[in-house]
């Protein structure tokens, strides 16, 4: 795109932002529709799951569900509680939001695809995730309610306490593909295994790929792992204090975390743009389509899990990520770099 406004006259600079400003919007603008249809979806399955119908007034089969909710909270009046701080009570949303936009610039949606095609592409999904907690636990201090402030103190310990176990599961990704960037990891698993694309048919990664699916859940604060927004305790969580925008942002954020663990999925485990099998006429369908569809399916998990499964206590969603899920990604960070050191793989 850099070359196509150079061609236009433009200087390298030039060229160079106003294809960095296209390439931030072609993934903005699909990713924000992308939430309002998922929480639309979202909503059919739970109520397909209880017999119910769902949206099915606003629109066609109730398609404009999301956007009428969204111009409802954009009308509702912003209030602010008097004795909270007010600078970080209004930032609080914005960096939930921004920080959820941001992790998506090094998602490779097709090869050589991607906004920010950089060597330490895992490590900055990593760092951009980790900022996340920045957001809930100002919003849990700056509302200056006990019940937001419980909620806060909650989710950064829940969100803390998983991170410790993705990070040693993606140990055992990098180990095997060489490399933190996220797109030759997508090439790493074409026909890792016979002719399946994708690291979860291995032996030793499948185990991995199930835990970074479970604590993806507790990270984003799906059920069964909602403990932030428990109802029966503390009301509606961290953002309790929070009405129209701003807590349209809270909303659109999670959605966008949820929908970023389902992309991770797909490109750490399930290769990415890569079709499911080795087989020449399947890469005829664009590799975007085969993300897409990946991405879709874990959603579909996703929300299946939060339909069905009843919410942990916190004791056991502590005791989870603590007392099972470190240790064995521990041992399985021994297993497999013991596997590929006796195997010669980093020869």
């Amino acid at each position: 795109m850099t070359e196509f406004f150079m061609g236009l006259g433009l200087s390298y600079e030039m060229a160079w932002g106003l294809s960095t400003i296209c390439g931030i919007l072609l993934i903005a603008f699909p990713l924000m529709l992308g939430v309002a249809m998922i929480i639309y979806a979202d909503r059919k399955i739970w109520a397909a799951m209880a017999l119910r119908k769902g949206p099915n007034v606003v629109g066609p089969l109730g398609l404009l569900q999301s956007f009428a909710d969204g111009l409802k909270v954009f009308l509702q009046e912003t209030i602010i509680p008097t004795a909270a701080n007010k600078g970080l009570f209004l930032i609080a949303p914005i960096i939930t939001f921004t920080v959820a936009l941001l992790a998506w610039a090094v998602i490779p949606f097709n090869s050589g695809a991607v906004l920010a095609d950089i060597n330490v592409g895992l490590l900055y999904v990593l760092a951009i995730s980790s900022l996340g907690v920045y957001g809930v636990v100002i919003a849990g201090w700056s509302s200056n309610s006990k019940y937001p402030f419980f909620s806060a103190m909650r989710a950064s310990a829940q969100m803390i306490s998983y991170e410790v176990s993705i990070g040693f599961i993606l140990i055992c990704v990098v180990l095997w593909a060489g490399t933190f960037n996220l797109n030759d990891i997508v090439k790493a698993q074409q026909s890792h295994v016979w002719i399946i694309n994708g690291f979860v048919a291995n032996p030793l990664l499948f185990p991995m790929w199930v835990m970074f699916l479970i604590s993806g859940m507790a990270e984003t604060a799906r059920a069964p792992f909602d403990l932030t927004e428990a109802e029966s305790e503390l009301v509606a969580g961290y953002q309790t204090e929070y009405s129209s925008m701003a807590f349209a942002l809270y909303w659109l954020g999670e959605y966008a975390n949820v929908l970023l663990m389902c992309a991770l999925n797909a490109v750490l485990f399930w290769g990415g743009y890569l079709p499911p099998l080795d087989i020449p006429v399947l890469y005829l369908v664009p590799g975007f389509v085969w993300l897409l569809l990946k991405i879709l399916f874990f959603f579909f998990i996703f929300s299946w899990v939060k339909a069905t499964v009843p919410r942990y206590r916190y004791d056991q969603l502590m005791r989870l990520g603590w007392k099972i899920f470190l240790p064995t990604s521990l041992l399985f960070v021994v297993l497999v770099s013991g596997y590929l050191m006796a195997t010669g793989h980093f020869a």
